[in-house]
């Protein structure tokens, strides 16, 4: 069976979602907050330290927004996708612990030729029914192209041409992979051996979620002067994988209401691309 159209803006039933303010330090710690200096990002870190109120990682919005259920919209090898793109918007300042009521679709499906590319937003709503994330997505599905569809937008990005305004360096732990996993993602691809050979890599590599934190976190300390209130949109494309252990290099360019921005690692490897930061937007 191939991918079914007929999903295309449907909405998902409501899903609920809790977090403590344990699960937002251990998040933190996942993507590296206080690495190599445990006085480092106190308020990301530590919900008891003197003179310091517990604040929560902009990009722990993306785990918040993410449904809990998953709703078929085709029959495909799970092997054969990987996930493409991911953004997402903050309509106000995450809580230190809270619930959600979360909704999700699918909002195109398109072909890319070798693959089809499937996209999705999901809204997760305070219980006032307000607003507290938007998340966009995208999964490529290798092998399920060529059926004649739409290709979908183009990307207007261009690395610019001039050196980065800012650039910060963050190195990861050999075992990052397993600590990030305790947020919640524990595909064997990211912390078995044999698994990860499996998929043709020397060993388990880095979540693309975790590479994408270390690079919310860059943002907020060199674009928002580590104020999570003045943090608004991120989004991004998946190009390569990260092993744990690999320097991340995130390179900035300041624009007027945000930045544009590119995560390679050590060796000049892009591994996210097409990057907009945006600031959030006065109320």
């Amino acid at each position: 069976m191939p991918l079914d159209h007929t999903v295309i803006g449907v909405e998902s039933e409501p899903a609920e979602r809790a977090w403590t303010s344990n699960d937002a330090i251990l998040y933190a710690l996942g993507v590296g907050a206080g690495l190599g200096d445990p006085l480092r990002e106190l308020e990301f870190t530590t919900e008891n330290s003197a003179d310091v109120e517990q604040r929560v990682l902009p990009t722990f919005a993306v785990l918040i927004a993410q449904s809990t259920g998953r709703r078929r919209w085709g029959d495909f090898n799970p092997a054969m996708l990987v996930h493409a793109e991911q953004g997402f918007t903050l309509h106000r300042p995450l809580p230190v612990a809270g619930s959600v009521r979360t909704t999700s679709k699918v909002t195109g499906i398109y072909d890319k030729g070798s693959g089809a590319l499937v996209t999705f937003e999901s809204v997760a709503l305070t219980g006032g029914d307000e607003p507290l994330v938007t998340a966009r997505s995208a999964a490529f599905i290798r092998g399920e192209g060529g059926f004649g569809g739409d290709r979908g937008p183009s990307s207007s990005w261009v690395r610019p041409e001039r050196e980065p305004d800012q650039r910060v360096e963050y190195g990861t732990r050999p075992e990052q992979a397993l600590l990030y996993r305790l947020s919640g993602d524990h595909n064997p691809l990211h912390s078995d051996p044999t698994f990860a050979a499996g998929g043709g890599f020397e060993r388990p590599i880095l979540h693309g979620l975790c590479t994408y934190g270390f690079t919310g976190r860059a943002l907020l300390h060199a674009l928002c002067g580590s104020d999570p209130t003045r943090f608004g949109t991120m989004h991004a494309r998946f190009t390569r994988p990260v092993l744990p252990g690999d320097t991340l290099v995130i390179s900035m360019w300041a624009g007027a209401d945000g930045a544009l921005f590119q995560t390679a690692t050590q060796d000049g490897n892009v591994v996210l691309d097409h990057g907009r930061f945006n600031f959030a937007k006065e109320v």
